[in-house]
């Protein structure tokens, strides 16, 4: 009989642990499902624009309604974009306050979701054609919209959604006609998206975005 007790207690053992993991796996100890695919890739970042929550795109069209997801905190802001700019999704000052964790001006892990429904052209931006043994581009700057900048350190440098890596470029501010030449070391989400220190050559006092400012693809 103390044998046959043994068993029966072992059994109910059992069958309360198998409870507990059934009951932790409704609790939400499961993996997590698997983030939306974005469609827009690389880092998001923003401007100094005022205002309600809002963002400009180089992709999307004004009206278009994207969700911005920061996938290290799961903070996500739903914006409207009013314009374009030289980002796939340029937050304003009050989006990127949403989403944005302390001290940081870029959100590298991210998922940008099209909330109609629809779906970019693959590539995004449309290359500019060049004319052969000339830096200048045909029909002036191979980006546009606003230029804006990462917190990455280092000597000038810029990071691109649509020039690969080791492409340089010449960065020209309208406003007060200085200029940098970086080269692009990685992707983000802009046409061009400069470092501090490329940001700092050509930025004028105060301001974080250039806004008129023209891009040529040196040879």
């Amino acid at each position: 009989m103390r044998v046959q007790r043994k068993h029966v207690l072992a059994a109910t053992v059992a069958v309360a642990a198998v409870g507990v993991v059934s009951v932790g796996t409704g609790m939400g100890f499961a993996e997590t499902a698997p983030a939306a695919r974005s469609v827009c890739a690389g880092s998001v970042t923003f401007s100094a624009e005022g205002g309600a929550p809002a963002a400009t795109s180089d992709r999307f069209p004004a009206g278009t309604r994207l969700r911005v997801t920061n996938l290290d905190n799961d903070k996500a802001t739903t914006v409207t974009v009013v314009g374009p700019s030289g980002s796939c999704v340029l937050l304003n000052a009050a989006a990127m306050d949403l989403v944005r964790e302390p001290g940081k001006n870029v959100i590298r892990r991210n998922v940008v979701e099209r909330l109609d429904g629809a779906v970019p052209a693959p590539g995004g931006a449309q290359p500019v054609e060049t004319r052969p043994g000339n830096a200048q581009p045909i029909g002036g700057s191979v980006c546009t919209g606003s230029i804006t900048f990462s917190a990455e350190a280092g000597a000038p440098a810029a990071t691109s959604g649509q020039f690969p890596v080791g492409t340089r470029l010449r960065v020209t501010n309208l406003d007060n006609n200085k200029a940098t030449t970086v080269t692009v070391v990685g992707p983000s989400g802009s046409c061009v998206l400069l470092n501090v220190a490329a940001m700092d050559a050509i930025r004028e006092p105060g301001k974080n975005v250039v806004r008129r400012n023209v891009v040529q693809l040196l040879r």
